[in-house]
């Protein structure tokens, strides 16, 4: 009855595009069935089991699942999902029971595998005459409908490559006139920006066309109208002091208080992580500027393997949070004066926080530096739920290293950091520095590059 019925569904609209739904789409983001336009959403049935299995976790699959299910619970109420239900943005949904194409017999699958499953549901539709799409996360399941004529596509994926991410910053030759206004007048206007494609807090590198020597840094301040120089640092930062242009660029933004979103991508040894610790050390507690210094990271997966490791809960998060804690330690050690409190004090006394990003859902956070490790195993949801807990006078920074993502479902470009640098490129509050040069040891440069 139910297989009829479908079939009617079908026929009715073969003329619109179906999009079949491998179930780590709806993982990576329960609301994408609203995102594919006036055209038809397709669950095979083994999806919503798949789901289910998720449903108690207590992890971020957890929630989306739950989410989920709590949509499609609403969409019941509309109508018959197995004959398709109208959708908010004129397309339409069929959750529908799992289907072998006509032809499968001539395709070696094996039906036990819930993905060759989807991957039937999928060949079932193209062979009845319907355009169809598979979307899924799972780059082998891409491969095998490849091999079997389905068209599959990743969910989410931009038309960008990493190389060609917003990087931050720019060389802008100019006249040697105009570096000695802007040296004098510690001021340089730029009416032309938007058409010149410069981006709010752009850094920018003024150079001399035929005197490479003859360089001055600066920042486009769209509030302004012009580019202004960075933020002094003779004194260095917490101890530490900035090895290459990138670093000062990066530093400029972690201690500019007009900026409350700051984004540090690059690979291991760059200075991302020590960077952002010193800078909200010394705007924390050197400065006073905000109430409290808190450093989170994602754990991988997130909450479940908390549990297998012993003792408390600051003995379960010490193997996860160790490479803050080694940033800490360096920093208190370059910073040596005979009135600096360790780390440790310092969190005794509240002014120091560091958690996993398991515990951030559902707080409010005002007036606080928060500092996101590893934001590149975040999702665009998770970072988007991450940002949305900035209360009043709060700054955040996401650090990371868009090559090296430890999440099955992300890839360096759809990630929830290098989302974060493209989309939010145009606002005013928001800075991107990308950190290229490793700083950490001769021996680490050397492995980053060659190995």
């Amino acid at each position: 009855m139910i297989k009829s019925k479908s079939k009617e569904s079908i026929k009715k609209t073969v003329h619109e595009k179906y999009f079949v739904l491998d179930t780590n789409v709806l993982l990576f983001d329960p609301q994408s069935i609203f995102k594919f336009g006036k055209n038809v959403v397709y669950i095979p049935l083994i999806v919503i089991e798949e789901l289910d299995r998720f449903k108690k976790d207590q992890n971020e699959n957890g929630r989306n699942a739950r989410y989920f299910s709590r949509i499609i619970d609403d969409l019941r109420i509309t109508g018959a999902l197995s004959t398709g239900v109208e959708l908010e943005n004129g397309g339409k949904l069929i959750i529908s029971v799992n289907r072998k194409s006509a032809n499968n017999s001539n395709h070696d699958i094996d039906l036990t595998i819930n993905d060759n499953l989807i991957l039937s549901s999928a060949l079932y539709l193209k062979d009845d005459g319907i355009k169809t799409v598979l979307v899924t996360k799972d780059i082998n399941l891409r491969l095998k409908a490849d091999v079997l004529g389905v068209i599959a596509e990743d969910y989410g994926a931009q038309d960008v490559k990493i190389e060609e991410l917003y990087t931050g910053n720019r060389v802008h030759h100019v006249a040697p006139e105009i570096l000695l206004e802007f040296e004098k007048n510690r001021f340089l206007p730029m009416k032309n920006a938007a058409s010149l494609g410069i981006f709010p807090n752009e850094y920018m590198v003024l150079a001399d066309p035929n005197n490479e020597r003859y360089r001055l840094l600066g920042r486009y301040s769209e509030a302004k109208g012009g580019i202004v120089p960075l933020i002094p640092m003779r004194e260095g930062v917490w101890g530490i002091y900035p090895r290459n242009t990138e670093q000062q660029f990066a530093l400029d933004a972690l201690l500019n208080e007009e900026i409350k979103l700051v984004t540090l991508v690059g690979k291991a040894g760059t200075g991302k992580t020590l960077l952002a610790i010193a800078a909200g050390l010394e705007m924390t507690i050197g400065k006073e500027k905000y109430t409290r210094l808190l450093v989170s990271r994602p754990i991988q997966p997130m909450g479940k393997d908390l549990g297998y490791l012993p003792g408390d809960v600051n003995e379960k998060l010490a193997p996860w949070m160790q490479p803050i804690f080694d940033n800490m330690d360096f920093l208190f050690g370059a910073h040596h004066e005979s009135t600096t409190e360790s780390w440790e004090e310092l969190i005794n006394q509240g002014l120091l926080h560091v958690e996993p990003l398991t515990y951030i859902r559902g707080r409010s956070i005002p007036s606080q530096y928060l500092i996101v490790d590893e934001a590149q195993n975040l999702s665009p949801h998770e970072v988007k739920t991450i940002i949305t807990r900035a209360g009043e006078g709060t700054k955040i920074i996401l650090t990371g290293d868009c090559e090296q993502i430890d999440n099955p479902y992300l890839d360096n470009v759809n990630n929830g950091l290098a989302y974060v640098v493209e989309r939010l490129k145009n606002e005013g509050i928001i800075a991107h520095s990308s950190l290229k040069i490793g700083e950490r040891s001769p021996l680490s440069e050397i492995a980053s590059k060659l190995l």
